[in-house]
């Protein structure tokens, strides 16, 4: 009889500390979500020059288990859900999204891994102009093959190939620098040098590495 009491109390007890712990859970992503839906509503507007999207739960009444939505409306296009987009759509709705998470709670740097692939020169443009936005907050390291993308970037890293088998990644600084007046220069013809060099390692796929800082 001890030892039914025993485990019906630890039972009781193990009970209560998963509803406390889903409770919390429910009220810490009721407040995200929210916070991320006002987000993702603005960075679409922005990043659009217009239209409408938004976010929504599967089913309200589960929220931890339950998907989510994503509807929006380009300019001149009907709400519809993001599968009947278009690729470059897509990938400007998931860019949208991402930087409303990331506007809840910011981190030091990001990593975007071509994410301007399927992006065409006006949506390059505006690709680019919400980088600026967010750039005094964090770094960010983008792996892209685009030049007007690279361009941008304060640094750039390559993979080359001189001789073949062999890959070496070498860098270059593009951004201006401050001379001692506070003026901004363009940097000289061996700005590379102040960039850390590689030595050369084993052959991997040519990829270009543009960061921004």
């Amino acid at each position: 009889e001890t030892q039914n009491n025993d485990l019906t109390a630890s039972r009781k007890e193990l009970l209560d500390v998963i509803a406390k712990i889903n409770s919390t859970t429910q009220k810490l992503f009721a407040e995200t979500f929210a916070q991320v839906r006002i987000n993702f509503r603005e960075m679409f507007a922005e990043l659009f020059g217009g239209g409408r999207a938004d976010l929504s739960l599967v089913d309200e009444n589960d929220p931890l288990s339950c998907g989510i939505d994503i509807v929006a409306k380009p300019p001149g296009k009907q709400l519809q859900t993001v599968s009947l987009l278009s690729g470059g759509e897509r990938t400007m709705t998931a860019v949208a999204l991402l930087f409303a998470i990331y506007m809840v709670r910011p981190s030091p740097f990001c990593i975007l891994d071509e994410m301007d692939a399927p992006l065409d020169e006006s949506n390059i443009n505006r690709f680019l102009k919400m980088l600026d936005r967010f750039i005094d907050q964090s770094q960010f390291i983008v792996i892209t093959h685009n030049k007007r993308t690279i361009a941008k970037a304060d640094v750039l890293y390559g993979v080359t190939m001189e001789e073949r088998g062999v890959s070496k990644l070498v860098g270059m600084r593009l951004a201006a620098e401050k001379g001692a007046d506070g003026e901004l220069r363009k940097p000289s013809g061996n700005a590379q040098s102040s960039v850390p060099q590689f030595d050369a390692e084993p052959a991997e796929p040519e990829r270009e590495l543009a960061l921004s800082r």
